[in-house]
């Protein structure tokens, strides 16, 4: 009898599941979608900021430190005509294209901003007494014969230089040395031969620099613009001009006629337009492989053995790096952090989609389905779903982000891995939970429950992780490359990687060891508040705390995504509040006010009608007037060995200057000890021995003593007594200081105003200080704010940061909301059977909502004391000095930056969990109302 063949199912498992539920369906593949968009975008956006950052390097750079330099000299046993041949044309265009194919990859020239030629490296002293000649000192020449000035310069009278037929030679020279030296076209000059003749140079022309920034004239400074140097000491100092001839490459075989002593050099710049992020550790090895090591051998095989290569590209590349490196130590935080938070959520939704499903399960497992049988049923359910879900968010981050196809390796890794997650943990949580059958469920209280031994030692283990990570992290700080590979001390050095995992990782082990703390002590309060409870009138307090205690056990996990997310939020804040106090700092350091305005040059006196001006412009709401005396001659008290010490004499309006200083945290100190003496004014000529109250510097005070000594100033003379000690003053903040009472000067002339003020138009500020004073200064700290940020690393990760602060609250939402959903079809039911009893639906509303409260309120009270003391615990060991103010001033740069608590990131999270749980729960409970509770009351149905 011949078998039947089996019957083939209806319907398709996953097509059935997914039709019977699409809301739960389309649901997971949007958060799927979100979170493998975020992962994908994560690589490529830091790939992206880092590769502008590093051509912003190269290129904002002074071309004179980015230049490639090759040089070498003739050999001295050369006879003149040989030594004369290297210098020609033709023989150093032949080297140049000979050594530009020597570059290693990914060096690469660029054509428009390099030259080559010939130049003397003597300076020549001129022969022509109707040189200007400040000292009595001549002028003293160089002569350059470089290609490419046409292209370069524009020529206002004359014409090129060229080669002559009698052997003379012909120069062009830049508009300024024709002013500085008055040369024109047809003027002579001479220079000393080898012969002991004078040696004629004709100028031809006379010529205006096209880009005096770029690198044709920016790599000396005298081909167009002239210096004037100092010779002799500094006693007796003697003046003399240094200036530069363009002189036709055709004629640079003359040189060897001179006293120059002539080098042929090829400069070639850098081209960054094809660096990538990547290239940055072959680069510095390319940089180091030419600079000292094989490159260098094979220049020198088409050099001769006097070739040479110097740049200072190097130390860009190498201050980049430890730009990049401390910046990514310090976002890593804010990626482990979300990064934690998103993990959690996707198993708390396989948790929620087991949990609803888990009758189902049982039933299939107690009729004989196999486990791997469920396993890869559930798990075509959630392909079906995730994979499609993650492809498209991947897709969407590649637009997106704009990245390139050869970096497309990272992006797909950190996709895959969502897709993993979101595939794996609904099938291997399902397996796990009915790798038994099961009759019925036990209660799984979270009250109730008790830690097993394998739990305790998994919590010890994330405790010594915490311990251990903080510990690093306080003491190596969390850029753990200082000094070494990658920082910009050592650019020739390669460094695989700048991030220490499980220092980064220190926010997320310390919220997640708080998490441990909560949950084991969870249970207490309940207990306590419970039987108080009981004796109360009415039910819903009971009743709702008792809900509370029934709560499922699995609650550490959104209790944890809540406290990683928190003090992910917190750190981020700290964070972005320490940067932006540290900008405000040096800013203020710069300007020492809102705004600073000063007379012309030397501290001169501010013009009539200046102080008026400013009081009276637009958002300008106090004036502080400042007289600064610089190079003040010190006393010195008994005991001190007299080695000479100068320092400024500061004299303030005390209430204005008083209040400034206290605004801005700079030296801030009562107007009291500034009193006026009553002793200052023309009256007070011929009064020396008056005693005047001052405020100085640590050095300035240690000098003085605390006895009077008598001051001699042009603003007078008078004795000052060291009345407070103060390490910095708005005026001057980072110099030493004598500061007194403006009022007890004898010759009172404010040279200075310190204005205070918001939104000031420095535009109109300073034409409107200009319209007074044509040599006034106007300095807006704001503006000095915005030179703090050069670099798009900088901007990059910070936009990076407050990505990642706003992804973190999103998770940690939809962690809440997933808590509430998976007990959700529970308090409906209870509702429903309540109102049978007699519930009102105001009292329903009070008793979801009081209910929610007990797990709400210890995440959010826990999250806002983890954050807190994680700032505190970690700020020693973060240093944002590099974030924050990588283009300041080296004394902005010294103060640094650290962590700095903030209200809002710690508070506003916190409180926005207590509402939105309370939230959620009325609004379950109204809509449980309007829907009616027919199906809920049904016997039997677990729905």
């Amino acid at each position: 009898m011949s078998r039947k063949p089996a019957a083939r199912a209806v319907a398709p498992w996953v097509r059935t599941r997914l039709r019977t539920a699409p809301g739960a369906a389309i649901s997971f593949g949007l958060l799927i979608l979100v979170t493998a968009f975020l992962a994908a975008a994560l690589p490529w956006t830091v790939d992206a900021y880092e590769t502008d950052g590093l051509r912003h390097a190269i290129t904002d750079a002074p071309p004179r430190r980015t230049a490639m330099t090759m040089t070498t000299r003739a050999s001295s046993s050369l006879v003149p005509e040989a030594q004369a041949t290297e210098l020609s044309p033709a023989k150093l265009r032949q080297r140049r294209d000979k050594l530009v194919p020597l570059l290693p990859q990914p060096l690469r020239v660029d054509p428009a901003d390099s030259a080559y030629g010939a130049r003397t490296t003597t300076r020549l002293p001129t022969l022509d007494p109707w040189l200007p000649m400040p000292d009595g000192i001549p002028p003293e020449l160089v002569l350059d014969a470089p290609s490419a000035l046409a292209a370069n310069a524009r020529y206002l009278s004359g014409r090129a230089p060229g080669a002559r037929e009698d052997g003379g030679m012909e120069a062009a020279v830049s508009e300024n040395t024709a002013k500085t030296l008055h040369l024109k076209a047809g003027s002579v000059v001479h220079v000393s031969g080898t012969d002991g003749k004078p040696k004629a140079i004709t100028i031809t022309g006379v010529v205006r620099p096209v880009g005096v920034k770029r690198a044709f004239w920016s790599f000396d400074p005298t081909l167009h613009t002239p210096v004037n140097s100092m010779k002799g000491s500094i006693d007796d100092p003697k003046w003399y001009w240094i200036a530069a001839l363009i002189v036709s490459p055709e004629t640079a075989p003359q040189f060897v006629n001179t006293l120059g002593e002539p080098e042929q050099y090829w400069r070639f710049a850098p081209e960054a337009g094809h660096l990538t992020a990547q290239d940055t550790d072959k680069l510095a090895a390319a940089l180091a492989s030419v600079g000292a090591g094989p490159g260098l051998v094979r220049i020198r095989d088409v050099l001769g053995d006097n070739g040479g290569f110097t740049t200072d590209l190097d130390l860009v590349v190498g201050g980049f790096r430890g730009l990049r490196d401390s910046i990514a130590s310090v976002v890593a935080v804010a990626v482990f952090g979300v990064g934690a938070v998103a993990a959690v959520v996707l198993l708390m939704t396989g948790g929620l989609f087991t949990a609803r499903r888990h009758h189902e399960l049982a039933l299939m497992r107690s009729r004989g389905a196999s486990l791997a049988g469920i396993g890869g049923r559930l798990l075509g359910e959630m392909a079906a779903v995730a994979v499609p879900a993650a492809v498209l968010g991947l897709a969407l981050a590649f637009v997106f982000t704009g990245a390139s196809a050869d970096r497309l390796v990272p992006g797909c890794l950190a996709a895959l891995a969502v897709t993993l997650i979101g595939c794996l943990v609904v099938p291997l949580r399902a397996v796990f939970l009915h790798r038994r059958p099961q009759l019925h469920s036990a209660r799984d209280d979270l009250i109730v429950a008790r830690p097993s031994r394998r739990r305790t030692v998994v919590e010890l283990t994330f405790l010594v992780l915490a311990v251990g990570a903080v510990t690093a992290l306080r003491r190596r700080g969390v850029d753990d490359t200082a000094g070494g590979p990658g920082s910009g001390t050592d650019p020739n050095a390669v460094a695989p990687s700048s991030v220490d995992y499980l220092v980064s990782a220190a926010p997320v082990l310390i919220a997640l060891i708080a998490a441990f703390v909560l949950v084991r002590l969870y249970p207490l309060p309940l207990r306590w508040a419970v039987r108080p409870a009981r004796r109360l009138r009415g039910a819903i307090g009971f009743l709702s705390l008792a809900r509370a205690g029934r709560s499922s056990a699995t609650g550490a996990l959104p209790l944890l995504a809540l406290l990683v997310a928190l003090t992910t939020a917190a750190f981020g804040g700290a964070v972005l509040t320490g940067v932006d106090e540290a900008r405000d700092h040096a800013a203020y350091l710069a300007t020492g006010a809102d705004a600073r305005v000063s007379g012309g040059t030397g501290w001169a006196p501010l013009a009539a009608g200046v102080e008026k001006t400013v009081r009276d412009f637009p958002g300008v709401r106090e004036v502080s007037p400042v007289q600064v005396e610089l190079g003040l001659e010190l006393p010195a008290r008994p005991g001190i060995d007299d080695t000479g010490m100068g320092a400024p004499l500061i004299g303030v309006e005390p209430g204005s200057y008083a209040r400034l200083a206290d605004r801005l945290g700079l030296g801030a100190f009562p107007a009291g000890l500034l009193k006026d003496t009553g002793t200052g004014g023309p009256k007070a000529v011929g009064d020396n021995e008056r005693v005047v109250p001052a405020i100085a510097s640590p050095k300035v005070a240690e000098r003085l003593g605390d006895k009077p000594l008598e001051i001699m100033a042009a603003a007078g003379r008078f004795h000052v007594k060291v009345v407070a000690v103060r390490t910095v003053t708005p005026a001057l903040p980072e110099r030493d200081f004598l500061l007194v009472n403006a009022a007890d000067l004898v010759n009172q002339a404010p040279n200075t105003l310190l204005v205070t003020g918001g939104a000031l138009d420095g535009k109109a500020l300073r034409a409107a200080v200009l319209a007074k004073d044509k040599s006034g200064y106007v300095g807006l700290a704001s503006e000095k704010r915005a030179g703090t940020v050069e670099s798009p690393l900088q901007t990059g990760a910070e936009r990076l940061y407050l990505v990642a602060i706003a992804a973190g609250a999103g998770y940690a939402v939809l962690a809440l909301l997933l808590s509430l959903l998976q007990a959700a079809p529970e308090r409906t039911t209870l509702l429903a059977r309540l109102r049978t009893m007699g519930l009102t639906r105001s009292q329903g509303r009070l008793l979801l909502a009081l209910e929610a409260l007990p797990q709400a309120l210890p995440a959010a009270v826990g999250g806002v004391v983890v954050g807190w003391a994680t700032i505190q615990l970690l700020s020693p060991g973060v240093d944002l000095g590099r974030l924050a103010l990588d283009g300041s001033t080296s004394e902005a740069m010294g103060l640094g930056a650290t962590l700095r608590a903030d209200v809002w990131s710690l508070g506003l999270p916190a409180a926005g969990v207590v509402v939105l749980a309370a939230g959620a729960a009325v609004t379950q409970a109204w809509w449980a109302a309007r829907k009616g509770s027919i199906k809920e009351l049904r016997a039997g149905d677990a729905r």
